[in-house]
């Protein structure tokens, strides 16, 4: 026994360790233990957590023009920014009175770690700013992927006597109440009313008492101080003291005396009191920011909370404690007459998503086993299942140590890779079985002998898929962590299947498998032995055998096997260039990710520049009015003058700074999945053009945005316009624009240049108001009182937690008229009232437009998405392109589809968008494929010592595009990232048959068996366990072809490995013949 074992490879003598050892199911059931730990206690998300970073810093500069930011603030501000290591991207924006600069760290980067960074840059040079011309201190707000809110509470009434006031105060109670849940992060409410103490003043009333903003500013804070002075002691009593009190009540406000007349008989008679010169209400603030709820049943006043997590906390519990929390405070903290409608919940999604994973992971695990059951029998096919639930056991704890979450991409890595993972199983108790049919041996000797023979090649399998994979995790940019989960988890997974094959496995044979005898395969090799001077160790069944032989003598052939080989060859070179010819075609369309069946989509409304609230709530409403008429929305959110709560398409796009009174956001949520016949995409592209019509009669751009099934980019297709001035990057981004509002299927085209808006300037003479003792500052602070409205003191109601504002501004009526504001007056210094029309000019012009800047250099971005049959932004984009390529333009645009132009002497377009990901994506995966190539080569170089067997290994890899294009084209299916994982997998696979049958040939020629009848005992010996691993491996992949997003991967699989199957059985023994033909006739020569 021990000389037997010590001519053993490894995996023979692991067998013979743990095939009778005590301790193997014990290591099971620990396997067994970690996996459920893993599945209770990973946290369970939609999407994978992307640890990508961005800044956003605002650099005041008040009365500056985009010009003058873009030189003292901007320039300054990218240089240091620029030197910061990990940076990524820097855009800046150069607007009136301040920049914002958004610095885009590379992903990986903690969020921590980038925003120390950038703080240090910035506050240890604040000398490269001027501040004494009035540049202001940089504020920085970190944005990351903990930012986008995971669920979202809507509070609404059909009560018309329920204000925006009160939906506001119960919203501020039940943000108080949520944030007790632990993990919870940020919790903030959108379409807040704030309640104020409105103060409206009347200008002729004030010209009449010669008062000003600023008196009535100063008697507010003069009457509403409170001064403790700290203790004195009377009568052995200390007694604290307290002088003044605050306001707290409008009557105490209202009551306000503000001067007195020149009489001093009766001056508190004559008195003027605040009252007699305002309009004095307590309500909230003329809103800039609007929401609305609507459903089938109408439109409502609503807000939403938007709820956070903490980093790493799980978001199905966090969700439901949230939704536990509003049970228990629903008619208690929330009135009855108030509805709470849910309008966001990732966690029931991430949930929901999980389950049905673990559901078709259970499922393909089964039809697995099934597989087993039908071909080897009920004993195997049990050892079998066992190996795949234990595998997938430690892979899950595997998976959680790694730092993965329980997330769709992880999760589908799992099912994509049970066909992979069962192999080495698979291999293992076939081979035990097949050795127990020929061999009336002792298990206990049988079965090391089973595994070693199929050790070596299984080992060698197992680390060529491996190979295959494991590049692909270091793929660039947001694809390469996004899908990261796929090559680490297969990876790992598959290490862990070899463990397992090697030490469950046998210790399960021998508990129960029995020894039997086959007699058919006996007489089959008796009558071989008459064949042979040399008994062939390993034989096939007999019809196995005669179908092969068929097959594979034709080739074989001494006189006409030379002519049917190239034949073979011709014909499979001719299906390879139909395949590839496909995408040319677009019989097959290339997409980077499929767009996905999603619970909600957005509306984005922007209205022309100056547009009001009121003008853009009134084409919300009318849009919103469609939208709930078409039936498979259940309710949406209407958003005036700002966001939705963001998601991560609207963290990377920046949603959260649309805070204007013209833009609006439309949140729509669809039923359920399982109540409708459309998805989430049909449903949007089909509500496009109706709200687009709506939009045109109010002159606005209306975009129908969709949840990105993977890595959101700024738009799915981007021009971003460079030139040496800015007259040229208006032209030529106009340009592009109407070219794509004439390109067909191309739409939501937008340009980021402003329209023109009309400014007035209120320039004051310095010098007249300096001979009248007019401060200047006095007459700005009063102009932006009286238009803005500016808080001059607080109201300290008892009832109330915070204390409310108090606004002085004129009625909405002198507003309006600009002349009531220039006739208001401001005291000098010798207390004369002076008019303000006296020391200001009025020049009226417009707004200049933004200046941006990418990586420092300015530009222009035009925008577009694509609909149409083919839905792939490319084409759209290379439609445009060979519009500007066309010699007749009336000017030559240089275009760029990877580095960033130069922009100092011609004029030039960079392509970015859902291109620059695909393009960034491919390129690694291809760069990822190829070191694939090269460390399978070397596996297979260093197993069999020889240069040139390993080419033959590789040769079927190329037969997987024969299977993979007609796939998609067959089933309609986008050639997507993964389908295109799917065919660098399916090099792998391929490869590991094609080393089961060359390691095979090459022990029958050891065994004395002939060259042309080895061949074809490969192909029919092996034939069995190679068909037992592809139909496992498109079992796997046939419970994930349903799935929007990686039904490209599961047709790459199953049409892949059948076809690369079936031809590997037969190319693999041909080339290995003629390879060795030649090589022996070559021999035959030289000597």
């Amino acid at each position: 026994m021990q000389d037997a074992n010590a001519k053993m490879g490894i995996s023979g003598k692991i067998a013979s360790l743990f095939q009778l050892s005590a301790i193997t199911p014990l290591l099971a059931l620990i396997g067994l233990l970690l996996g459920v730990f893993a599945v209770l206690v990973t946290p369970k998300e939609e999407e994978p957590q992307i640890d990508v970073t961005f800044a956003d810093v605002f650099i005041p500069y008040p009365g500056a023009t985009p010009e003058q930011v873009a030189n003292q603030v901007t320039l300054p501000a990218e240089k240091l920014i620029s030197e910061i290591k990990g940076i990524d991207t820097l855009y800046s924006f150069s607007q009136p009175d301040g920049a914002l600069i958004i610095a885009i760290f590379e992903v990986g980067i903690p969020r921590d770690e980038a925003i120390i960074k950038i703080y240090n840059q910035l506050y240890s040079n604040k000398d490269k700013f001027n501040q004494a011309a009035g540049i202001g201190e940089p504020l920085i707000k970190p944005r990351g992927i903990e930012d986008v809110p995971i669920f979202g509470l809507t509070l609404w009434s059909k009560d018309p006597s329920v204000s925006a006031q009160q939906l506001s105060d119960v919203a501020k109670v039940v943000e108080t109440e949520l944030k007790r849940i632990p993990g919870t992060r940020e919790i903030y409410t959108q379409g807040l009313a704030e309640q104020t103490l409105n103060i409206k003043l009347d200008p002729n009333k004030l010209r009449q008492h010669q008062l000003a903003f600023n008196d009535i500013a100063q008697v507010l804070r003069v009457n509403n101080q409170i001064s403790t002075h700290g203790e004195f002691t009377q009568d052995n009593q200390v007694i604290q003291l307290q002088t003044g009190e605050f306001l707290q009540s409008v009557d105490d406000v209202k009551n306000l005396l503000i001067s007195v007349t020149q009489s001093t008989e009766h001056p508190l008679a004559n008195g003027v009191y605040l009252k007699d010169l305002a309009e004095i209400t307590l309500r909230p603030d003329t809103p800039k920011q609007l929401v609305i709820h609507a459903d089938k049943t109408g439109q409502y006043n609503a807000v939403t909370i938007a709820i956070g997590k903490q980093v790493g906390k799980n978001a199905v519990d966090i969700t439901g404690q949230i939704k536990q929390h509003l049970t228990a405070i629903d008619n208690v903290l929330v009135p009855d007459n108030i509805n709470m409608a849910i309008s966001r919940d990732y966690g029931a999604t991430a949930g929901d998503k999980a389950n049905t994973l673990i559901f078709k992971l259970i499922f393909a695990t089964a039809a697995v086993v099934l597989l087993v059951l039908l071909t080897m029998g009920a004993r195997e096919s049990a050892i079998v299942g066992v190996a795949i639930i234990i595998t997938l056991a430690l892979t899950l704890f595997a998976s959680m140590a790694w730092g993965f979450t329980l997330n769709r991409i992880s999760l589908f890595a799992l099912i994509f890779s049970i066909g992979i993972l069962v192999d080495d199983a698979i291999v293992v108790v076939e081979n035990i079985h097949r050795h127990m049919a020929l061999s009336n041996e002792p298990l206990s000797k049988l079965i090391p002998k089973a595994v070693d023979e199929v050790g070596g090649p299984t080992i060698l399998a197992t680390f060529t898929v491996i190979a295959a994979l494991l590049p692909m995790a270091f793929v660039s940019g947001l694809m390469g962590p996004y899908m990261s989960p796929i090559p680490i988890n297969s990876s790992m997974g598959m290490l862990l299947s070899l463990v397992i094959a090697f030490v469950m496995t046998p210790w399960l044979s021998n508990k129960w498998l029995k020894p039997h005898q086959h007699q058919g395969e006996q007489n089959l090799i008796h009558k071989q032995n008459q064949h042979h001077e040399q008994q062939a160790p390993d034989t096939a069944s007999g019809k196995m055998l005669t179908l092969f032989s068929k097959l594979i003598s034709p080739f074989l052939h001494p006189k006409y096997g030379k002519t049917a080989r190239k034949l073979m060859a011709g014909a499979i070179v001719l299906l390879i260039a139909i395949a590839v010819s496909l995408p040319y075609m677009q019989a097959v369309v290339l997409k980077m990710l499929p767009f996905d069946n999603k619970s909600e989509f957005q509306v984005i409304v922007d209205m022309p520049e100056g547009t009001s609230v009121e003008q853009t709530q009134r084409l919300m409403q009318e849009l919103g009015l469609y939208l709930t008429q078409v039936e498979e929305v259940e309710h949406l959110q209407l958003y005036s003058g700002s966001h939705s709560p963001i998601n991560f398409n609207g963290l990377v796009r920046h949603y959260f700074l649309r805070q204007s009174q013209e833009l609006g956001d439309i949140q729509v949520n669809l039923v359920a999945k399982d109540k409708r016949e459309r998805n989430s995409h049909d449903i949007a592209m089909s509500v496009r053009e109706p709200l687009q019509q709506i939009g045109k009669s109010y002159n606005a751009n209306i975009k129908v945005v969709e949840v990105p099934p993977g890595p959101p980019v700024w738009s799915p297709i981007v021009a971003e316009v460079y030139a040496p001035t800015a007259e040229l990057r208006e032209q030529a981004a106009n340009m592009i624009y109407h070219g794509f509002k004439q390109t067909e299927h191309v739409v939501d085209v937008d340009i980021y240049l402003p329209e023109m808006q009309q400014r007035w300037q209120l320039s004051i003479d310095r010098n007249k108001a300096a001979l009248l003792g007019v401060s200047i500052a006095d007459v700005v602070n009063t102009v932006d009182s009286a238009i803005n409205g500016n808080i001059a003191s607080y109201l300290y109601q008892t009832e109330r937690k915070q204390p409310t504002p108090i606004k002085l501004q004129l009625t909405d009526a002198d507003k309006s008229d600009f002349a009531r504001v220039l006739n208001l007056t401001v005291n000098n210094n010798k207390g004369q009232a002076i008019s303000i029309a006296e020391v200001v000019s009025i020049n009226q012009g417009n707004i200049n437009n933004t200046i941006i800047h990418k990586n420092m250099r300015p530009m222009i971005m035009v925008v577009a998405d694509m609909a149409g049959p083919t839905g792939s932004p490319l084409y759209g984009m290379f439609d445009m392109v060979g519009q500007l390529n066309d010699p007749q333009k009336s000017f030559s645009i240089e275009q760029h589809f990877a580095s960033q132009p130069q922009g100092l002497t011609e004029v030039a377009v960079l392509w970015d968008g859902e291109w620059k990901i695909t393009y960034e994506t491919f390129r690694d995966m291809g760069i990822a494929y190829a070191v694939g190539m090269i460390a399978i080569y070397l596996l297979v170089v260093a197993q069999f010592k020889s240069y040139s067997v390993p080419l033959i290994i590789m040769a079927p890899i190329p037969l997987t595009v024969i299977g993979v294009m007609p796939g998609h084209a067959l089933l309609g299916a986008q050639f997507t990232a993964p389908s295109m994982i799917g065919m660098i997998a399916l090099a792998g696979i391929i490869v590991r048959n094609s080393i089961l049958l060359v390691d095979f040939i090459h022990s029958q020629q050891q065994a004395g068996v002939a060259l042309e009848q080895a061949v074809i005992n490969a192909s029919a010996v092996r034939a069995k366990p190679i068909m037992l691993t592809a139909f496992a491996a498109m079992i796997g992949a046939l419970f994930i072809i349903d799935d929007p997003i990686f039904n490209g991967l599961a047709i790459s699989l199953i049409f892949g490995i059948f076809v690369s199957t079936v031809l590997t059985l037969i190319v693999i023994p041909v080339l290995y013949y003629a390879w060795m033909h030649k090589r022996t006739n070559n021999q035959a020569k030289q000597s």
